[in-house]
């Protein structure tokens, strides 16, 4: 028994040991993430409920000015359409690819570091790309009236929300299609094998194996992809600066006006808002994808 109890406490003694160890490495980051992450964040909890000229509070105040803004309702329905519309687009096409490029590339294959290309090219360049296409003098109209038809000014018209669903697909598609191989890869082969002996159909094996397995990556990747669509504001901003059109006036939009013109109390609501929102689908699809793996 004595021998058992001095196993105990050592063993004890071991993982504290180990734990001072882990906490050592890990110190740095957390404090990095308190003190300019953390900190930054409650402060902004604090301003959105006080007058940040006289410092006195004013509640829910600042919160019911920007859900009764109109600018605000318009740039939250236009972020949330995007949101709608663009990640189920990039999600499905990047998988299709994915499965055709699993089948004919092999894994030892350097063409697959070509999909990160559209990542690394820098925003300005990419807008400055896509301005020569379709500003209301730039390739696509000449191209148009070169076949009878009309210059159209695309960036302020409807068709600019589009524009930009297809610069975000075309800029994180191939980032999403690493992702997917990544998480096609972790599922063993031999589950398949014993499917395809079993006589199960491509379909049954998709959706008994392949996605059930996936669900931790599918988190993942939303999330990923969620918070990538809040990035496509740059481009907004450079080819529309501060008056964009109302189909791509997205809350990034309404912060710069706030920005411009210090409306701290609205820029700090603004922020809890949708910091909210967004934690609680992230949580969401968090726990999917931890549940999944249980």
């Amino acid at each position: 028994m004595e021998w058992k109890r001095k196993k105990v406490v050592y063993h004890k003694k071991k993982r504290k040991s180990e734990d001072f160890v882990a906490w050592q490495f890990l110190l740095p980051g957390f404090s990095g993430v308190c003190i300019f992450v953390l900190v930054p964040f409650a402060d902004t909890i604090r301003r959105s409920f006080i007058n940040n000229v006289t410092g006195k509070w004013i509640g829910f105040t600042s919160y019911q000015l920007i859900l009764s803004n109109q600018m605000f309702l318009l740039a939250t329905k236009n972020t949330v359409r995007f949101f709608v519309i663009s990640l189920p687009i990039l999600m499905v096409l990047s998988f299709l690819l994915t499965i055709v490029v699993k089948k004919n590339l092999p894994k030892e294959s350097g063409i697959r570091s070509i999909f990160l290309l559209p990542m690394a090219i820098p925003p300005a360049s990419m807008v400055l790309l896509w301005k020569l296409f379709f500003h209301e003098h730039g390739l696509l109209n000449k191209i148009i009236m070169e076949h009878g038809g009309r210059a159209m000014d695309y960036m302020n018209m409807d068709w600019a929300f589009w524009i930009f669903v297809g610069i975000y697909v075309f800029k994180n598609t191939g980032y999403t299609m690493i992702l997917w191989i990544a998480g096609l890869s972790s599922i063993s082969e031999q589950l398949y094998e014993a499917a395809k002996v079993d006589g199960a159909s491509k379909s049954r094996v998709f959706f008994s194996i392949t996605l059930p397995l996936l669900r931790p990556s599918i988190s993942m990747i939303f999330i990923l992809s969620m918070v990538n669509t809040f990035k496509v504001s740059r481009e907004v901003y450079l080819i529309a600066e501060n008056y964009p059109h109302d189909s791509i006036y997205f809350l990034q939009s309404i912060f710069n006006t706030w920005f411009l013109k210090l409306d701290m109390e609205k820029m700090c609501s603004g922020a809890v808002l949708i910091a909210f929102v967004v934690s609680m689908i992230g949580a969401f699809f968090l726990w999917i994808g931890r549940d999944e793996r249980k």
